[in-house]
């Protein structure tokens, strides 16, 4: 569903991809981690469009991944987007947040219609129909992150992006958004893909993992391999610990 080849980015002197190789199966559940400004997020950005690469190629269900002109919308239409910060909109009640995409483009549906759905994949993370009238600023942070990921499917995507969906939540609530996560993506047979340093996100939600170090990909396998490998990065990373090729600040 995803492919990437040889994707270059840099910004100024800092080189933050070097030419990335990676392969994401179609419904399949992807993680890539690795260390703060590694070059995750860009690694998303870059699929999406939102940042253009310096070289490389990206190919989703195929084609090049559109990053302009008419074909824009409904490639982005595609994705869905759990962003770190919840990224809610703080005026407007729970329920358009979840419909904030049903509401515009050329597909933009009914008000009626649109709240509707907003309910049912409210209800479908676990929240009752009373909370979409509500605002964010009424919510606990585990609420939040439920309508976020409320909004990642709304329209029924077939790829979504989680980027960093525990952080900030306490072990029991990141379990349960975790439990969450493995089980709707599952259900809507899409391809996923998250970045985090999270080994409990990662255990829970991935079929395959990747490690971004040194702007590529430093290894990629079958969660059933982590644990086992011998690449030093890796088990420095999965393992935390201080000593180890991957260089801490002191």
């Amino acid at each position: 569903m995803i492919e990437l080849r040889g994707v270059h980015k840099a910004f100024g002197k800092n080189r933050v991809l070097a030419g990335v190789d990676l392969t994401v199966g179609r419904g399949q559940s992807m993680v890539i981690i690795g260390g703060s400004g590694s070059g995750k997020s860009v690694l998303l950005k870059c699929i999406l469009g939102l940042v253009q690469p310096d070289a490389g190629t990206i190919r989703v269900d195929g084609k090049p991944a559109t990053t302009g002109g008419a074909g824009r919308e409904a490639f982005l239409d595609r994705f869905g987007m759990l962003f770190q910060g919840g990224a809610l909109f703080d005026s407007l009640p729970v329920w358009h947040n979840v419909a904030f995409r049903l509401l515009r483009g050329a597909k933009k549906r009914p008000v009626a219609e649109a709240r509707a759905v907003a309910i049912e994949k409210l209800r479908r993370v676990g929240l009752k129909p009373e909370v979409a009238d509500l605002y964010p600023a009424e919510l606990s942070g585990g609420m939040q992150k439920r309508v976020g990921l409320a909004r990642a499917i709304a329209a029924d995507p077939e790829i979504i992006f989680f980027d960093e969906p525990t952080t900030g939540l306490d072990p029991i609530m990141a379990g349960v958004i975790n439990s969450l996560i493995r089980e709707i993506v599952t259900e809507m047979g899409a391809t996923a893909m998250t970045i985090t340093h999270d080994m409990t996100s990662v255990r829970a939600i991935a079929d395959r993992v990747g490690m971004l170090h040194g702007g590529i990909i430093r290894w990629e396998g079958p969660i059933t391999e982590l644990d086992a490998t011998s690449d030093p990065y890796v088990s420095q990373f999965i393992h935390g610990r201080a000593e180890g090729p991957i260089e801490s600040v002191r």
